[in-house]
């Protein structure tokens, strides 16, 4: 069955709740559409890393999975953020900072 697709605005909002009561600091760091952005996460592992992930859709099995796509030094992650805000001003970021890259992302109710 398909899954009722949530606006992006309501999911940044309840992913940072999520964050939040986990102790993870998060923040918004670009505003995308309300209803129908895309989202990236960012993961700052502070110590000059970063995890880069993004949610796209899996026609196949009519899931939107999360995908890990760059693990780098957090400035060549910044620019690959810079570089699809430029092409998606829709595009929603959220930076979370997380040492051990915990993003909450493969938990049940995130997909």
């Amino acid at each position: 069955m398909a899954e009722a697709r949530l606006a992006a605005g309501v999911w940044v909002s309840a992913y940072l709740t999520r964050l939040g009561l986990a102790n993870i600091p998060a923040y918004v760091i670009a505003h995308g559409d309300d209803t129908a952005g895309a989202i990236m996460v960012k993961c700052a592992r502070l110590d000059g890393t970063a995890q880069l992930y993004a949610r796209e859709w899996d026609m196949d099995r009519d899931e939107r999975p999360w995908t890990l796509t760059a693990d780098l030094p957090e400035a060549q992650i910044d620019q690959a953020i810079r570089r699809q805000r430029g092409f998606d001003p829709d595009l929603w970021v959220i930076e979370i900072e997380s040492r051990d890259g915990r993003t909450l992302l493969d938990e049940a109710g995130l997909g």
